[in-house]
């Protein structure tokens, strides 16, 4: 991928992985659409970024996905690539009462929302790249995290097979492996302890330019490159206590 010169919709694009990468590729001479739930969160990035095009959109619902394609197919429709980032982590267990509705809303944000978009844009002609960011905890879970540890093994493997089935169609598929980082996933705090998200971005794009298509840091590229038995230990080690 050429991470100068394109036009990009970054999902979930005003904080964490998602406003590091905004950041970067405005720096790298983008232009960059970003879309969210939270218009105040948008209009904060605008501020900071002008040049950034900001769309309201609950990726949860499937008309408003609708509508976002259907926007950007006749606003911008030299788009050349969609980066699947937003998510998010409940921290639960399925003893609790509200399992099964936490458990929906997981599905359809990590899930059902990255895969209809994908479905979506691949029709708009200008499409080049198709970035998703899945999580070193498709490799091993963590327990904490149970249905938001499935849906990036899911969206892994979803994105192995796009890589070969969009190969005729000239589409690079390219996937950003995050280990924790230092963000508000899951709740404010709980990885104050964890490394920079600039330091992560830094390393992406160094990896961007070398032309990888699984761009890891840290811990994720242990866990990509670990055997079963040390994704089995990692696992152990991680619920000891």
């Amino acid at each position: 991928m050429n991470v100068a010169n394109n036009k990009i919709l970054i999902t979930g694009g005003a904080s964490g992985i998602g406003l590091g990468l905004t950041q970067r590729f405005i720096e790298e001479n983008n232009a960059v659409i970003i879309c969210g739930r939270r218009a105040a969160v948008l209009e904060d990035v605008k501020a900071k970024f002008p040049t950034v095009i900001t769309k309201v959109c609950d990726l949860s619902d499937e008309k408003e996905r609708i509508a976002l394609y259907e926007w950007i197919a006749e606003n911008h429709p030299d788009l050349n690539v969609l980066i699947n980032n937003a998510g998010i982590q409940k921290w639960v267990s399925v003893t609790d009462a509200d399992f099964y509705k936490s458990m929906k809303a997981e599905l359809a944000t990590n899930i059902e929302a990255p895969l209809h978009l994908t479905s979506l844009f691949v029709n708009l002609k200008s499409l080049t790249t198709v970035m998703n960011v899945t999580s070193g905890l498709a490799f091993s879970p963590f327990a904490k995290v149970p249905v938001y540890s499935a849906t990036k093994a899911f969206f892994r493997s979803f994105t192995i097979s796009l890589r070969y089935l969009l190969k005729s169609k000239n589409i690079e598929v390219i996937e950003i492996i995050p280990p924790a980082l230092n963000t508000d996933l899951g709740g404010i705090g709980l990885h104050n302890s964890h490394p920079s998200v600039s330091d992560f971005i830094v390393s992406i794009f160094k990896q961007l330019k070398d032309g990888k298509n699984e761009l890891t840091f840290g811990t994720s590229e242990t866990r990509l490159n670990a055997s079963v038995p040390e994704l089995k230990a990692s696992f152990e080690a991680l619920h000891s206590n």
